[in-house]
């Protein structure tokens, strides 16, 4: 990388989520007067709870019914929210723009067809010839596009398809992990001049029944009526899947100001790296993240987006964290915006930078969302805001987001 990286600007935001779609729906969030309240489904998939999508008029963002109808939700919702982003800057439609923008995606393993697994399951009962039922059922009942479930760089290649971005394309796979090296991917190459134009960004669709057989076959889902993330910890802890589309276009400071594009905020850095989480590692780890991204930061207080799930123990050990940050002379200002959208994985860090973003560009933090101890009422303009990124099983990582100094924000 450079001596002098290049600076990081936060141009476009696309976010959709239980509460609404686009940048007034979650900026009003932020004010002042807001009670923010979270959107849930408790008895559809009792006794767990999701956060559900909220309508979308899919049409405004994904024209094609055909190009609707090949896409599982997960899908749909990622292109929608690129389709946002890429609006928000400016830059939809412009294709001399689109041919150098970069696609950086986070995604899951997609969406499994829980019809054809429960065919096969059913024609399995007492026959052996496997092999044979596989050869029976699989071609007619699965399109050519699926192994069973989606592959992850469909996403990817769907919104190259529909918001005609035809950059390089990467796609990352690893739960929280991948939202984390996806960022950390567009910061580092627009650092160090290997490109101008990115859109980073994943998506989760929370509303299946094949995600939550997973992640509860580790133990890791929230049982029972539904309590913040800070309240879980003393009954076993647990997340709230929350269905979410994050996309954020990162530009070159110079490459945005030649086209008259304005900052919501500056990407300071994104740091990463994973540990054991035994005796206390992870909030260990998290200090030398720190100590590498917040050189130089000057101390008091420090607006924290907390990424946290609420599973036991690794959200206990980011709390140990960031508590630690006052030996520093930081006094971080928590908040666990899963509480209130619920846990995007893929797409968490990427809903935390552009909450944090849209936190520094209204110039107004969200307000507590529970009644712990942790979160507290936070007063003045906030220039900076910490985001937190410390994966349900694996992965550690932070994201620093600052006011642009100068350009004028958005």
């Amino acid at each position: 990388m450079p001596g002098n990286p290049r600076e990081v600007w936060v141009t476009g935001i696309g976010l959709v989520s239980s509460l609404g779609e686009g940048i007034e729906t979650h900026a009003a969030l932020l004010s002042p007067a807001a009670r923010p309240a979270p959107i849930l489904n408790e008895s559809a998939y009792a006794p767990y709870s999701v956060h559900p999508l909220a309508p979308l008029d899919l049409s405004k963002q994904i024209p094609k019914k055909s190009d609707q109808r090949q896409m599982e939700g997960w899908q749909r919702i990622g292109v929608y929210a690129a389709g946002l982003a890429l609006a928000d800057a400016g830059i939809a439609g412009n294709a001399e723009l689109l041919d150098r923008t970069g696609l950086v995606v986070a995604a899951g393993s997609g969406e499994r067809d829980t019809a054809v697994d429960c065919t096969v399951l059913e024609k399995l009962d007492g026959r052996e010839d496997t092999g044979v039922l596989a050869k029976e059922v699989l071609p007619s009942a699965l399109r050519p596009t699926l192994f069973l479930a989606q592959l992850s760089n469909l996403l990817a290649g769907n919104i190259s398809v529909v918001h005609n971005v035809t950059g390089s394309s990467r796609t990352f796979m690893g739960e929280e992990m991948a939202g984390l090296a996806a960022a950390e991917n567009a910061v580092r190459r627009i650092a160090a001049g290997q490109g101008d134009l990115f859109l980073v960004g994943g998506s989760l669709n929370a509303e299946r029944e094949d995600l939550l057989l997973g992640y509860e076959l580790g133990h890791n889902l929230w049982r029972g009526p539904f309590r913040p993330v800070w309240e879980r910890h003393e009954a076993g802890g647990g997340f709230v899947p929350g269905s979410v589309g994050a996309f954020l276009v990162l530009e070159a400071r110079g490459h945005a100001e030649a086209r008259g594009a304005r900052p919501y905020a500056k990407v300071t850095g994104v740091v990463s790296d994973r540990c054991n989480r035994t005796h206390g590692e992870a909030a260990e780890l998290g200090l030398r993240l720190f100590a590498t991204l917040c050189s130089g930061l000057s101390d008091g207080q420090l607006p924290v987006l907390s990424g946290a799930s609420g599973v036991a123990p690794v959200t206990q050990q980011e709390l140990d964290f960031l508590r630690a940050l006052d030996s520093g002379g930081f006094d971080p200002i928590i908040r666990a915006y899963g509480s209130l959208i619920g846990h995007g994985v893929e797409a968490h860090l990427a809903t935390g930078m552009a909450l944090a973003a849209l936190t520094i560009s209204r110039q107004n933090f969200l307000p507590p969302l529970d009644d712990s101890a942790v979160e507290r009422p936070f007063q003045g303009d906030p220039g900076r805001v910490l985001v937190t990124s410390f994966g349900h099983w694996r992965g550690e990582g932070l994201a620093l987001i600052e006011a642009a100094a100068e350009g004028g924000t958005r």
